[in-house]
């Protein structure tokens, strides 16, 4: 499934643990929002592997699912990278 992922994190060193293991997972698109290809398990160890790096009173990581034709239907303005695979392609 494909997710948008999005993080405000308050301490450095933990923001970039949390950016760190996302690269791991998908491609960053701004700052603080990765978009990830994951599947059930990847998604599960995804989240475990986050709330290890993240102190849950001051900081939130947000996983917004996104269905192949909501994948489709994304526009943007101004500079964008391509993300393409052999399901969808996205520009």
């Amino acid at each position: 499934m494909f997710f948008m992922i999005s993080y405000d994190i308050v301490n450095d060193l933990q923001r970039r643990m949390v950016q760190k293991i996302l690269e791991g997972y998908g491609d960053r698109v701004q700052y603080s929002v990765f978009e990830c290809e994951l599947t059930e398990s990847q998604q599960r160890r995804l989240r475990e592997e986050i709330s290890q790096h993240i102190d849950e009173k001051v900081d939130s990581v947000r996983f917004y699912s996104l269905c192949r034709e909501c994948v489709r239907a994304v526009e943007w303005l101004g500079n964008v990278s391509v993300r393409e695979d052999e399901d969808f392609f996205i520009c």
